[in-house]
């Protein structure tokens, strides 16, 4: 009987892989660092932000100074670390340009059936209570203090360990366990008191 070699399953190249090609050249390889990173970041800046397209683009900002600041990443944490703290200060910054913003009076919004835009009415299917559900959760974060919120954000949307979010944050893995103590206390205390479908 002939001997069947299979194929070797491919693995995928680690980030610092990607970082050496990138240095060497290949701009393909910071295209697939983005790629799979652009889901985790969208969620934390999403969580952080709490609108769709204040999300995209601290995702876009955070990407863009990304690459323009590449050669201030220095390997003292992983790529994915040192990412997801520059998607925060992204978020943030929008954060605080909107608040600015939102002091300044506007226009009232176009009532017209044909503006642009999504439509904000919920579904009328049984996504609505799973919808309603999403903004009770978006609406408790939003109500953490801003410290409490960035931990529990990276550490929960940024899929980060601890030590991670320590390093992303600048602050010692004490804090944050008590920053995540507090902030699953004040959620927990926060959705008690709110009506969940």
């Amino acid at each position: 009987m002939p001997l069947v070699v299979l194929p070797t399953p491919q693995t995928a190249p680690t980030d610092d892989a990607l970082l050496a090609r990138f240095a060497n050249g290949d701009r393909s390889a910071l295209d697939e660092l983005f790629r799979r990173y652009r889901g985790v970041a969208y969620r934390v800046a999403y969580r952080l932000l709490g609108r769709e397209a204040d999300a995209l683009d601290a995702v876009q900002d955070g990407f863009v100074n990304a690459l323009t600041h590449l050669d201030r990443f220095g390997g003292r944490s992983s790529f994915k670390t040192w990412l997801m703290r520059v998607i925060c200060n992204a978020a943030l910054d929008i954060g605080r340009q909107r608040k600015r913003a939102e002091r300044i009076p506007q226009a009232p919004d176009d009532p017209s059936p044909d503006r642009f835009g999504p439509d904000d009415r919920p579904p009328a299917d049984a996504g609505l209570m799973r919808a309603d559900l999403r903004r009770t959760i978006d609406s408790a974060l939003t109500r953490l203090p801003e410290a409490q919120r960035q931990t529990f954000v990276l550490h929960v949307e940024g899929e980060l360990t601890y030590r991670e979010v320590a390093d992303a944050l600048g602050i010692s893995i004490g804090t944050v366990m008590s920053r995540l103590f507090y902030a699953r206390q004040k959620l927990k205390t926060l959705l008690a008191n709110s009506q969940l479908p």
